[in-house]
Order: C-alpha cells, then structure tokens, then sequence
C-alpha cells in the first residue's frame, strides 16, 4: 500500500529553519530503498514529505526517525 506523509516545522525565523532543514538534508540520501524523502526549508519552516510503498508500520518508523533527528538539530543551535 503506498503511504505518504508530510511533516512541517515552524521556527522562528529564516536562518533556523536553514540550519535545522540543511543538518537534516543528508538523510534524504541515504533513506531505505522504496522510500522516497524530501525536506527543504520554505520561509520560517521545515517541510519533509515521505512516500513509500509498504506497511504504516515502516512509515511510522520513518516518521520517527526524522523527528529524533529534526529533534537533536535543535538541541545543537
């Protein structure tokens, strides 16, 4: 079954959103075969959008994943 998510982070300006959204990116290149990920800054916000095809299980596993990592970016800054 294919399954899709959209996450979207709000920060308090441009130049967190940048460094969290950039801390990030390189888990875009290395996602799982079959899932496809994506995050870019868009003003003040963070959006990452999952697609996958498979279980709700592996999309929330994704979903955790990136928030975990989204999480310790902003412990950083």
């Amino acid at each position: 079954m294919k399954q899709k998510a959209k996450i979207i982070c709000k920060y308090k300006n441009k130049s967190v959103a940048k460094t969290i959204a950039t801390s990030i990116q390189p888990d875009n290149l290395d996602s799982p075969e079959g899932i496809k990920m994506k995050t870019q800054r868009k003003g003040k916000s963070v959006e990452s959008e999952i697609e996958l095809e498979g279980e709700i299980e592996t999309l929330l596993n994704t979903i955790e994943d990136l928030l975990s990592c989204t999480s310790t970016a902003e412990k950083m800054i």
